[in-house]
């Protein structure tokens, strides 16, 4: 099975059907994220399925959160603050395509590979090669997946976001974060992951 199919499997069994053009684009992701990771280190999961379901798979939660809670991303600015490698928004870009996306991530050698991607995909989004506290613009929607401890961020998150903040948490949520940050929990169930939630917040 080539690497475009086994893509095409994984998240078309979990509810994400992809054309030709997009299971490409997936796979050469995956390809030169290996490719630059043996040199600069961008994430520790390294084989095909883990970034399939862990990262790609995992990303593109947020589609079937955005649909089931109603959200409208089309036309919008999303930001994707601490993306590392391009999670979860670049998932989101190649899957939803119809919305300006921002990458903020303040490590250089990450800076570089987003616009290196950028271009050998053949998308369109604005890399953010800075701190996100150091940000003043404000994004329709705000994602986020491993920027670091809610408690430290969720100011920083709030300043950027005018209308929707959605943070992957996998499956430790702690109830403060519901009570004092006042989220709501979604519950992302795909049969190749494991349980896991989105904290969501509307601001407007």
């Amino acid at each position: 099975m080539s690497l475009e199919d086994k893509i095409r499997k994984i998240l078309e069994d979990n509810g994400f059907p992809l054309s030709e053009e997009d299971a490409l684009k997936f796979s050469t992701y995956l390809k030169e994220l290996q490719r630059w990771n043996k040199v600069h280190n961008l994430t520790s999961i390294t084989d095909e399925e883990g970034i399939i379901r862990r990262h790609f798979l995992d990303s593109l939660s947020l589609v079937k959160c955005f649909q089931d809670l109603k959200v409208e991303w089309r036309k919008r600015k999303i930001a994707d603050a601490g993306s590392g490698a391009g999670f979860p928004g670049v998932p989101l870009k190649i899957y939803l395509k119809d919305f300006d996306l921002y990458l903020i991530e303040a490590v250089a050698k990450k800076c570089s590979f987003l616009e290196y991607l950028k271009a050998k995909l053949g998308l369109r989004w604005e890399v953010l090669c800075t701190r996100a506290e150091d940000i003043n613009t404000k994004f329709h929607i705000l994602v986020s997946r491993a920027m670091g401890e809610l408690e430290d961020i969720y100011p920083i998150l709030e300043k950027l976001s005018s209308e929707y903040i959605f943070v992957l948490k996998g499956k430790e949520i702690k109830k403060e974060w519901l009570e004092e940050f006042k989220f709501n929990l979604y519950e992302v169930n795909l049969k190749e992951l494991p349980k896991s939630y989105i904290l969501w917040k509307k601001l407007k």
